[in-house]
C-alpha cells in the first residue's frame, strides 16, 4: 500500500521493553481524525528494509493498547526473530516514523454483546477527559438489573485488545464484574501486570472499588513457572476442569457471562470448542451472542 490518502505518518514517542529482545510496547502520536472502538486493531506500516526513506510497503495488524479517548496510540508486540516486520518494529526509537492506516478494523468490541439499539455509550462517556477516569453515570451498555460478567481470556500479546477495552469507561459500567485471565509461559511475560493491579489503588477508581471491591478480577497464569496460588496450566485445561471458575470465584455461565478470546490460534480453537460445549456462541444476524473471538494471525 503506497496510497498516501489511506494512511498517516505518526511519530514514536515512547518505547518500553518488557522482555529484552522479545516483548515490547510502542507509543506513537495519533491523528485526531483516527477514531476507533476499544478492542479494534490497526494496520501499521514500515518502508521496505532497502528503502528506509520510502513509502510504507510492509503492513501488519496490531490491536490498540490505548483507550479510544487517549491522544496517542499504543501497541504491544512480540519479536518474531525470523519475521520481516516485528524485528524492525522493535528497533524503532523515539522520533522515528510509524505509518497507520486511516481505517481501524476488528469486531472484538463490547457492543457485540448488546442489542444494536443500545450499542453506543451515551455522550457522557465520550466527554470524559481521561480514559482511565471513573466512568460517568449512565455510560453503560446494560441496565443495572441485566449486567452480565465479562471474561477476557488472553494468551501472550492477545492481552493488547483487552487493555484498550479496560481503558474505556463504558466497560466498567456495562458489566457487573470483569475477569481478566492472562496466560503466558513465564512470569516475566506478564506485561502490564503492575498497571492492572494498581487500578484498585488509584483515586479515580475509588468509587468503583468502594461499590464492589471485586469489580476487576485479574488472574495471571504461567505454564512454565509456578506463581503463588496459581496452577501452571494452560487456560483451556483450567476451563475444562472447572478450576478457572474456582480461581475467579465466579461462574462461567452462558446465561450470565460474556466471553472474549484473543491469543494464539491453538488456544482460540480449543477454547472456542470448550466454550461452545458449555453453551457459549457468537452472535449472528443482529442477535447478540455471548462469545467474541479475535484472530488476526
Amino acid at each position: 500500500m503506497t496510497d498516501v490518502s489511506k494512511y498517516t505518518r505518526q511519530t514514536v514517542t515512547e518505547v518500553r521493553s518488557w522482555v529484552p529482545g522479545k516483548l515490547f510496547s510502542l507509543r506513537v502520536t495519533r491523528d485526531p481524525a483516527y477514531l476507533f472502538k476499544a478492542g479494534q486493531f490497526a494496520r501499521v506500516g514500515l518502508p521496505a528494509a532497502d528503502d528506509p526513506d520510502g513509502p510504507p510497503t510492509l503492513w501488519r495488524a496490531y490491536s490498540m493498547v490505548s483507550g479510544p479517548l487517549e491522544d496517542a496510540l499504543e501497541f504491544y508486540s512480540i519479536v518474531v526473530p525470523e519475521g520481516e516486520f516485528s524485528p524492525r518494529l522493535a528497533q524503532l526509537r523515539v522520533g522515528d516514523n510509524l505509518y497507520v492506516e486511516k481505517t481501524p478494523y476488528g469486531f472484538l468490541t463490547i457492543d457485540r454483546f448488546f442489542p444494536a439499539a443500545t450499542s453506543s455509550a451515551p455522550p457522557e462517556a465520550a466527554a470524559l477527559e481521561a480514559p482511565t477516569a471513573a466512568p460517568a453515570a449512565g455510560a453503560t451498555l446494560a441496565t443495572r438489573e441485566t449486567k452480565p460478567d465479562l471474561w477476557l481470556l488472553a494468551t501472550g500479546t492477545g492481552l493488547s485488545a483487552y487493555l484498550s477495552i479496560l481503558r474505556d469507561p463504558a466497560t466498567w459500567t456495562s458489566f457487573r464484574r470483569i475477569i481478566v485471565v492472562h496466560g503466558v509461559r513465564r512470569a516475566e511475560e506478564l506485561a502490564y501486570r503492575e498497571e492492572i493491579e494498581s487500578w484498585s489503588r488509584q483515586p479515580e477508581f475509588a468509587p468503583i472499588y468502594r461499590a464492589d471491591p471485586r469489580k476487576l478480577i485479574y488472574l495471571a497464569i504461567a505454564t512454565r513457572e509456578a506463581l503463588p496460588g496459581m496452577p501452571s496450566e494452560r487456560l483451556t485445561t483450567l476451563i475444562a476442569d472447572g478450576r478457572l471458575e474456582q480461581l475467579a470465584g465466579e461462574r462461567l455461565d452462558p446465561k450470565s457471562a460474556k466471553v472474549m478470546l484473543c491469543g494464539n490460534p491453538d488456544m482460540l480453537s480449543a477454547a472456542r470448542k470448550l466454550l461452545g460445549e458449555m453453551g457459549f456462541a457468537p452472535g449472528r444476524r443482529g442477535i447478540p451472542g455471548n462469545l467474541a473471538v479475535e484472530n488476526y494471525w
